[in-house]
């Protein structure tokens, strides 16, 4: 049997800012409580998209964070994360990101349920803090769902796209089901 699928952006690893944002007293504390409120819902079988955003600064600062994270981790790169294409050298960071996550890039598409196909981004196909940032590494609404982070708010989205972010969700990650239940793709059948 395999494991759940999880999905989750902006965990802010090491980032004083988003830390007192979010109500914690420091970035220690705060980056303890991503890491036990994640350990206790994702098993270590499990399989989880980042959508970006990891941490603050340098890969070294908070790798030892995402070691502690239980199942296998894949990144879509986030504005923060310095192995994204938006940084100049970011290919130079590429193996160093490879061996702390599964995958590194920019983007992806996966079946979520039911045949169901999403797009994986950081960024929204629109909106973000005030105004549009970063437009020209958003990928282009031809009317697939997307999954994103970014944005911070506590929005969680609609059918289109779905704000996977920890601000969003309570600073967890988000199951399969309930991403599917906000697409409005139907649940198992009854049997």
């Amino acid at each position: 049997m395999t494991g759940s699928v999880w999905f989750t952006s902006d965990t802010h690893f090491d980032h004083k800012l988003v830390s007192g944002l979010r109500g914690f007293d420091s970035p220690t504390e705060h980056d303890a409580a991503i890491v036990e409120t994640w350990n206790s819902l994702v098993r270590p079988g499990d399989t989880v998209w980042h959508l970006g955003d990891v941490g603050m600064g340098r890969l070294s600062r908070f790798a030892h964070h995402v070691e502690q994270l239980h199942g296998t981790i894949h990144l879509v790169t986030g504005n923060h994360d310095e192995c994204s294409p938006i940084h100049r050298g970011a290919h130079l960071k590429q193996r160093e990101w490879l061996g702390v996550f599964a995958s590194v890039q920019a983007f992806a598409r996966i079946k979520l349920v039911h045949g169901r196909r999403v797009l994986l981004s950081h960024f929204p196909y629109t909106g973000d803090h005030g105004q549009d940032r970063f437009t020209q590494y958003r990928l282009r609404d031809e009317g697939m769902p997307l999954l994103h982070g970014h944005t911070h708010s506590s929005e969680r989205g609609d059918g289109r796209q779905v704000h996977v972010g920890l601000d969003a969700w309570e600073l967890r990650p988000v199951r399969t089901e309930e991403v599917a239940e906000l697409l409005g793709v139907p649940g198992p059948a009854a049997g």
